[in-house]
């Protein structure tokens, strides 16, 4: 982990999940801290890492950092911008995994704006990358043309949101459920381009609500078959 990286660890005991939080553009690892905090009380066994963008921001009045640069950004460049700054940022993903020897079915990516445009084209593009993703006020730089397989997508957004507007992420949703994916969608009123705090309460009810695929399907396939014909009682009726 590198000294950029703000961490909550668990107190005692083994560490049983890994959330990776990603800040946005032109910010640095403390503007997540208020999510990082929500995740650590309500998993205390998680470590919880933010983590700064390798890069020094480059647009006007700010001193943080990016993952791609903002400066005349079109939907053609973000495309382009955001490819080439994958492979650092999945390499990033794995090692902080390695570190704390989580597989990808323990580990979530959490991001805002930038962040989560990053953590989102993240899962397309790497297979068994993070079993969650929390995207705020964010979206893909292109429309998903599959479904991550086994990756649960949660999208948070702003109705009044003016930087990212919440229609990509609204056609996100649509495209992954069409595709099989496991996707939730949040949209809520009175908000714009913000980590609010009512974004970060949905984001607690998706993960302690939302079952996903996966689980129900090992749910399944555990589940010992009853021979005989059912009745209607058996059937609910």
């Amino acid at each position: 982990m590198t000294a950029s990286a703000l961490a909550h660890l668990p107190p005692s005991g083994p560490t049983e999940l890994l959330f990776l939080l990603f800040h946005g553009v032109g910010e640095d690892a403390s503007k997540m801290t208020p999510l990082a905090q929500r995740l650590a009380a309500e998993y205390p066994q998680a470590a919880v890492i933010c983590l700064n963008a390798p890069d020094p921001f480059e647009g006007e009045g700010g001193q943080g950092w990016q993952w791609f640069s903002p400066a005349g950004l079109t939907e053609a460049s973000r495309v382009e911008r955001v490819a080439a700054a994958l492979p650092r940022f999945i390499a990033v993903v794995r090692a902080v995994q390695q570190q704390f020897h989580m597989g990808w079915e323990r580990t979530a990516l959490a991001g805002f704006s930038q962040g989560a445009v990053m953590s989102l084209e993240a899962v397309q593009a790497e297979p068994q990358l993070a079993g969650r993703v929390l995207a705020f006020a964010g979206r893909h730089a292109t429309p998903p043309a599959h479904a991550p397989v086994d990756t649960t997508v949660h999208l948070f957004h702003g109705m009044t949101d003016r930087v990212i507007p919440p229609g990509p992420a609204i056609d996100s949703a649509e495209r992954l459920v069409a595709l099989g994916g496991d996707v939730t969608a949040d949209v809520l009123p009175h908000i714009g381009h913000e980590l609010h705090p009512a974004l970060m309460d949905k984001a607690i009810e998706q993960l302690r609500t939302f079952l996903p695929k996966k689980v129900w399907r090992e749910a399944m396939s555990d589940a010992p078959v009853i021979s005989g014909s059912a009745s209607s009682r058996d059937l609910g009726h």
